[in-house]
């Protein structure tokens, strides 16, 4: 399949971002990933990366099975903002910018999602916990 380019402008900057579905197990249950990437310059640009951990509580079935979020542009341009603010240039050429769980969790979320470092790294903290730690009513859309 054919992956799908967005574009979405952020100031005067044009942004090209892809949102890859995936999943990632935790102790209570697993859980949906999007992986989203940013270009802010062009292909040759450092592309922005961050893995977004939905929010979204497990249904009868598990999360894996009914979980349908998917990040907003709006979510995109918040993502893009911050790392912008936090380091990210997106106007040097090659290269990677992660946002990750260890140095931005805390510092930044989103309505439905949480930062995770599991995609990448299977021993960081487990996501079940952090997502049955929010309060009732905070987490679906």
């Amino acid at each position: 399949m054919k992956t799908r380019l967005r574009v979405l402008r952020v100031g005067n900057r044009r942004c090209a971002w892809t949102a890859t579905i995936g999943h990632v197990p935790g102790d209570g249950d697993c859980h949906r990933v999007i992986r989203l990437r940013v270009w802010g310059s062009g292909k040759n640009g450092r592309v922005l990366q961050v893995d977004l951990l939905s929010k979204t509580p497990s249904g009868p079935w598990g999360a894996c099975a009914t979980d349908g979020a998917h990040p907003t542009s709006r979510d995109v341009r918040a993502v893009v903002e911050y790392a912008l603010a936090h380091g990210w240039e997106a106007d040097e050429v090659g290269g990677r910018f992660l946002l990750t769980e260890n140095e931005h969790a805390a510092a930044f979320e989103l309505a439905d999602f949480l930062i995770t470092d599991r995609v990448r790294d299977p021993d960081a903290p487990d996501p079940s916990a952090r997502v049955l730690a929010l309060p009732r009513g905070v987490s679906a859309r």
